[in-house]
């Protein structure tokens, strides 16, 4: 079985975050079992359709116990959602126009948990938060494509491409402990877990990478 290979292609003129319901594509990537998946900056609304239909996806349940993506864009709106200058990268599978993984960067303060773990108050002050130098990084992958080998070179290439436009940020990510292969994905980009930023009664901490 052949390694994930991932190409550049010469998208110009790039400033991120994109107009909203944008969507260009930015590279391409081979699998490790030769599937084509187009690597996209932004998304089209038929993608945001799929990201919500997945999110409200019971049958799903590594997504529904590990992340906040039912209230954030099943229930919540994607639109408040990408006004917090958010910038989301999707990988799509070339020959289905399935949508195999997602992940999204913005401006968020080191330690800021995500929709699922803040409290009412919190709640309340997640829409007044300043920017900072610190940039959260979240990223999903989606049944049938989960466990395929691709997350580790889409996540990377975002990254790269990420830092393009923004060289001096600092990235972090906020993770539940039980959910092992995100925990192992970060480890594996170079992020490191911060002793000083875990919350034990609700199994959350971050990871940095500097």
């Amino acid at each position: 079985m052949a390694d994930t290979e991932v190409t550049s292609l010469n998208a110009t003129d790039l400033s991120f975050p994109l107009p909203i319901y944008t969507a260009v594509q930015i590279g391409s990537m081979r699998g490790k079992d030769r599937d084509i998946f187009d690597i996209m900056a932004g998304l089209g609304k038929a993608l945001v359709a799929q990201v919500r239909a997945k999110s409200l996806d019971v049958a799903d349940v590594e997504l529904q116990e590990n992340t906040s993506d039912r209230k954030r864009f099943g229930e919540g709106s994607y639109e408040e959602w990408y006004g917090k200058s958010r910038t989301p990268f999707a990988l799509v599978h070339e020959a289905t126009g399935a949508l195999a993984a997602l992940v999204w960067f913005g401006p968020k303060p080191l330690g800021r948990k995500s929709l699922k773990y803040l409290s009412e108050e919190e709640l309340r002050k997640e829409g007044q938060q300043k920017e900072t130098q610190w940039h959260t990084l979240v990223y999903r992958s989606y049944p049938p494509f989960r466990g395929k080998g691709l997350m580790g070179a889409f996540v990377r290439f975002a990254i790269q491409k990420y830092r393009e436009r923004y060289p001096d940020v600092k990235l972090w990510v906020g993770l539940n402990e039980a959910n092992a292969a995100s925990v192992a994905l970060a480890t594996t980009l170079g992020f490191h877990k911060r002793e000083d930023l875990v919350d034990a009664e609700a199994r959350w901490f971050a990871m940095t990478q500097e």
